[in-house]
């Protein structure tokens, strides 16, 4: 069975200051995402599934229906701060999404394989679907996860802070647990981080941080359902909460009851957190098609 792609495209992009999910960045217009598609396609994945907002969904479709529908199965689902969850009758006003633990579980009903789950807004390289198309199709299961792992060195902006999972690793390679570190940055003494108290504490360069790129099997939706659920009850009068994919793994771990398997990459990171951070990308994309790495336009 062909593993799934599942794109996280419902986010607001505030930082970005647009809609950072159709935006061009490769030398004919290709958004950000046609990348993290297209070397899908090319590592053995049957169907992408895109994560959206109804309000985007005009915008969204008129950028990309039509463009590899010949290539891969392609489905729609959307993520609705009331989107239906089971158990959940009455849902709080809010603006913010709830996260993306959240927006995976919005695909449960179109998922039925392993599948692999990315940000619309990240580059992560064709070396990390073809390990990840590896793992889904030989070695996941129940109890059985993996995350791309990508040295933080090669994952900052230069035009501001970003957040990363920093990842605790034991000695056979597996995923002890994942520390969301916000506001790190590459300063002159070296790449740091602002700690509970807003001080700057160091991060080793090569440390290993996940970019949300996750291999899941299809149980993980009763699991995120059933953790969404206490969440939900415990935070549903804080209209900035928000439930995340690694704080499900994180307490599988915990409990004893999943390995996660960490698939190391050396790539560069290139992405739109900020509206700075395009030119750059800009930039390598069209380095990418000189090399001949992707063709130009993508999917002509």
């Amino acid at each position: 069975m062909q593993p799934t792609l599942l794109v996280l495209a419902a986010g607001i992009g505030s930082r970005y200051g647009g809609l950072k999910q159709v935006d061009g960045v490769g030398p004919s217009g290709e958004a950000i995402m046609e990348y993290a598609v297209y070397d899908a396609i090319q590592a053995g994945f049957g169907k992408v599934v895109f994560i959206i907002r109804r309000a985007i969904e005009a915008d969204f479709k008129a950028k990309f229906d039509g463009k590899f529908e010949d290539r891969i199965r392609v489905e729609y689902v959307f993520q609705e701060t009331d989107s239906p969850v089971a158990g959940i009758s009455e849902w709080p006003s809010r603006e913010k999404p709830w996260g993306t633990g959240h927006a995976v579980l919005m695909a449960k009903d179109v998922i039925q394989e392993p599948f692999a789950v990315v940000n619309a807004d990240d580059y992560y390289g064709a070396d990390a679907f073809y390990k990840m198309a590896e793992f889904l199709t030989r070695d996941c299961h129940a109890s059985h996860l993996a995350m791309v792992g990508y040295r933080i060195k090669n994952t900052l902006s230069e035009h501001g802070t970003v957040s990363r999972g920093v990842c605790e690793l034991n000695d056979k390679g597996q995923l002890v647990g994942v520390t969301e570190r916000h506001k790190i940055e590459r300063t002159d003494t070296g790449i740091v981080f602002a700690d509970e108290h807003g001080n700057p504490s160091p991060l080793d360069d090569n440390a290993i941080v996940s970019m949300n790129l996750w291999g899941l099997p299809v149980q993980i939706f009763t699991e995120i359902e059933r953790q969404f659920l206490d969440f939900f009850e415990a935070s549903k009068n804080n209209p900035k909460a928000e439930f995340y994919i690694p704080t499900v793994v994180n307490r599988l771990l915990s409990e004893g009851r999943a390995a996660v398997s960490v698939l190391p990459n050396e790539e560069q990171w290139y992405g739109v957190t900020y509206r700075e951070d395009k030119d750059i990308a800009q930039k390598a994309f069209a380095q990418f098609a000189q090399e001949g790495k992707y063709p130009s336009p993508m999917w002509g």
